[in-house]
């Protein structure tokens, strides 16, 4: 006898779950289900999860939150060179040059758009990866003049807490990472630099 392959058969994706949690970032999930099991060989099953990065904005009560968690809006580090000449004729004197500081985030989650882009001015955002240690850098033409930080650096998480960010350029490309530790200066490969904006 000679069987025939068959390959697996899932079903449609649900409806996106809600948010797991109000008020912070976390990851909303949905789920597909196989229907048919491969067979002799057949194509076997694709991923039957996904998740992505959320963030509520409202309360189940329907309240304001309150934006104490915006996303860190990100873009590729490359941006920072271009910036720090045109700010260097500005308000900000030299000796604030040190006044910087970089971020090591972990990548949690990001959405599948990120590997889409083809665009030449955001290919960077191809590189984003998921599990991977990324460095944001803050620096004083993004820093609030008054706190000197950078919004969205997760400067009061702990490391356990799912931080959002947002790709400059591309509102879809977004995603969740974790917080590992501040640094003076940055030192990830180019390709994980990136900066606050």
């Amino acid at each position: 006898y000679c069987f025939a392959a068959l390959p697996c058969v899932v079903g449609e994706w649900s409806h996106w779950s809600g948010c797991a949690e109000q008020c912070q970032p976390d990851l909303r999930i949905r789920r597909r289900y196989v229907q048919q099991e491969p067979k002799n060989g057949g194509e076997p099953c694709p991923a039957l999860e996904e998740k992505a990065g959320c963030l509520e904005y409202l309360t189940y009560q329907g309240e304001d939150c309150g934006h104490e968690h915006v996303p860190a809006f990100i873009t590729t580090s490359e941006y920072g060179k271009e910036r720090k000449r045109r700010a260097a004729s500005s308000l900000w004197p030299s000796d604030k040059e040190e006044a910087g500081y970089c971020v090591e985030f972990k990548t949690e989650s990001l959405s599948h758009h990120c590997a889409l882009e083809n665009r030449p001015y955001a290919r960077w955002m191809q590189y984003l990866r998921e599990g991977h240690i990324v460095c944001v850098a803050c620096q004083p033409p993004a820093m609030n003049t008054d706190t000197h930080r950078c919004s969205g650096d997760g400067h009061n998480a702990d490391r356990s807490k799912i931080l959002h960010w947002e790709a400059v350029g591309n509102s879809q490309c977004q995603g969740t990472w974790k917080k590992i530790r501040q640094l003076k200066h940055c030192s990830c490969p180019l390709v994980h630099s990136f900066i606050f904006t």
